[in-house]
C-alpha cells in the first residue's frame, strides 16, 4: 500500500485521462442502466409474448454468463489485447441487445440476455483491469468514486427512463437505449485504448472445462434461490464443491484465470477477495427483499419503495466521493475495516425499522449500508491492485467485478433459502411478514461479520508498496 494518495479530482478530467475516464464510465453505465432497464421492461414483454415462467431466467442467464465472461476476461485480454477484447465483447453485448429487443418469443429474449451477460461480464472485468494499467494509484479512488456516482444516477434515472419508454413507446425501446451507449463505448475504445502488437499477445489455451464448472456452479446457486429449502441446501453445497474445484483446477493450469493466491487467506489478494465476496453476499438479501417487503407491509407503491432502496446507492456514491482524497495509509486501513462493520450495522437498523414500522430507521439503515460500501470499496480494490505483482495484476483486477457478481448471486440464493424456510412465500399479514424477514437480515449481518474478520486480517498483512512499482508511484 502506498503511503499517500495525492491525486486531484480535476486530474481525471484532463486531456491525458478524460477519454479513458469516459470509457470506464460508459462500461459501468452499460451494466448499471441495463440492469434497471431490463428489470422494468421485462414484465411488459412477458405480458405481450407470454412465458411468465421464464421471466426469472432472464436475470439468471444474464448473471451466469456475466460471471463466466468475467472469469475468462483476463485470458482474453492476454490473447487479443485490451482494445480488441473490448470491441469483441461490446459487439457481443450489442448483438444480445438487438436479439432481445427484436425477439418474437421469450426464448429469444433469453438468448439475447445470455449474450448481453457474456459481453457485459468481459467488458466489466477488462475495464477493472485497465484501471491500474491506465491510471496511477493516486487517481484510482477518484475513478471508483466516479463509478459509484454512475450507479447512483442509474438507480434513480434507470427505472424512471425505462418506465417512461415502456409506457410511451414499448418495452423494446427500453432495451434499445443500450445501442447508442455501446456504440459510443466502442468508438471511444477504438480511438483511445492502445492496440497491442502481435508480439505482445500471448497464445493461451481455451479454459473450457474451468469456465463450464464455474457456469454450472453459478447456475446451481441461481436454482437454489428458486427451490424449496431442503433441495436448495443441497444445490448450494453442490455449487460450493464445484467452485472449490474450479479454483483447484485453475491453480494447476498453465494459463490461469485467477491469481495463484485467489481466495487463499495467506495474502492480501486472497483475503481481499474473500472480503469482496462476503460484503456482497451480506447486502444481496436486503437488495432482493426490501422493496417487496415495504410494499407488502406498508402499502407503498413501486416508486416510493424503489426510492427507499435507491437511498443506498446515493449514500454509496456520496461516501465514495467524500473519502477519495484520503491520503494516510492508516486511515485507508481503518476505512476498509469500518466498511463491513457499517454494512452489518445498517442491516440491523433496516431490520429494526421494519419490525417497528419506522421508515425513518429503515432509511438510516440504508444510508449506513451504502456508506459502508462507499468508504471501503475503492480502497479495498486499490489495496489488492497494489499488492498484486505486475504479472498478476490483470488477473486480480479482472476478478474483482466477477467476485462481486458471484457474491450477489450467492447472497440472493441464500436469502431465498432463509426467507422460504421462514415462510415468506406463504406469509399472510404484517406479523407473518415481519417474522419471515428476520432470517434474511440476520444472515446478512453474519456475512458482514465474516467480512469484517477478513478485512481485519487483510489490512494486517498490508506492507508498504515497493517504491519501484510503476502503478503505485504513478
Amino acid at each position: 500500500m502506498s503511503d499517500t494518495v495525492e491525486g486531484r479530482w480535476a486530474e481525471i478530467f484532463t486531456p491525458r485521462y478524460a477519454t479513458v475516464t469516459l470509457i470506464l464510465c460508459l462500461g459501468v453505465a452499460l451494466l448499471a442502466f441495463n440492469a434497471f432497464l431490463a428489470s422494468i421492461s421485462l414484465p411488459t414483454a412477458v405480458q405481450e409474448m407470454g412465458g411468465v415462467a421464464l421471466i426469472s431466467w432472464a436475470l439468471t442467464l444474464f448473471l451466469v454468463f456475466a460471471i463466466v465472461g468475467g472469469s475468462g476476461a483476463a485470458l482474453l485480454k492476454q490473447r487479443l489485447g485490451a482494445r480488441t477484447a473490448l470491441l469483441v465483447s461490446a459487439g457481443v453485448f450489442l448483438a444480445g441487445t438487438v436479439v432481445a429487443a427484436t425477439a418474437s418469443s421469450m426464448e429469444m429474449v433469453l438468448v439475447g440476455r445470455a449474450l448481453q451477460g457474456l459481453g457485459e461480464g468481459v467488458v466489466s472485468a477488462i475495464c477493472f483491469a485497465l484501471i491500474p494499467e491506465l491510471f496511477p494509484s493516486r487517481l484510482v479512488p477518484k475513478v471508483f468514486g466516479l463509478q459509484a456516482m454512475i450507479w447512483a444516477i442509474a438507480a434513480f434515472g434507470g427505472p424512471a427512463a425505462a418506465g417512461l419508454l415502456t409506457e410511451l413507446v414499448s418495452w423494446r425501446a427500453a432495451f434499445l437505449v443500450n445501442v447508442p451507449l455501446v456504440l459510443l463505448f466502442a468508438a471511444m475504445v477504438a480511438v483511445k485504448v492502445p492496440a497491442h502488437s502481435p508480439e505482445d499477445r500471448k497464445v493461451v489455451s481455451f479454459p473450457g472445462l474451468r469456465l463450464l464448472v464455474i457456469g454450472a456452479a453459478i447456475m446451481l446457486v441461481a436454482l437454489a434461490g428458486l427451490a424449496a429449502p431442503l433441495p436448495a441446501a443441497g444445490l448450494l453445497v453442490a455449487a460450493a464443491v464445484l467452485l472449490v474445484g474450479a479454483v483447484w483446477l485453475d491453480g494447476r493450469s498453465r494459463d490461469r484465470l485467477m491469481p495463484p493466491d485467489a481466495f487463499r487467506p495467506i495474502s492480501v489478494v486472497g483475503t481481499g477477495l474473500w472480503m469482496v465476496l462476503l460484503i456482497n453476499v451480506a447486502g444481496a438479501g436486503s437488495a432482493v427483499y426490501l422493496v417487496l417487503v415495504v410494499q407488502e407491509m406498508w402499502g407503498y407503491g413501486p416508486t416510493v419503495a424503489g426510492a427507499i432502496a435507491a437511498v443506498l446507492a446515493v449514500a454509496w456514491s456520496f461516501s465514495a466521493i467524500t473519502v477519495a482524497n484520503v491520503r494516510s495509509k492508516e486511515t485507508r486501513k481503518t476505512l476498509i475495516r469500518l466498511g463491513p462493520a457499517m454494512i452489518g450495522t445498517g442491516l440491523l437498523l433496516v431490520l429494526i425499522g421494519l419490525q417497528l414500522d419506522q421508515v425513518a430507521i429503515v432509511v438510516v439503515g440504508q444510508l449506513t449500508i451504502g456508506g459502508g460500501f462507499g468508504i471501503s470499496n475503492g480502497y479495498l480494490n486499490l489495496t489488492m491492485m497494489e499488492a498484486a505483482s505486475d504479472a498478476e495484476r490483470d488477473r486480480t483486477s479482472a476478478l474483482m467485478p466477477t467476485t462481486q457478481s458471484a457474491g450477489n448471486a450467492i447472497g440472493a440464493a441464500l436469502a431465498g433459502v432463509a426467507a422460504n424456510s421462514a415462510g415468506m412465500a406463504t406469509a399472510v399479514g404484517m406479523a407473518e411478514m415481519k417474522l419471515a424477514i428476520i432470517p434474511v437480515y440476520m444472515l446478512g449481518v453474519a456475512m458482514a461479520a465474516l467480512a469484517l474478520a477478513a478485512a481485519w486480517r487483510m489490512v494486517g498483512m498490508v506492507r508498504p508498496q515497493d517504491a519501484s512499482s510503476s502503478f503505485a508511484a504513478g
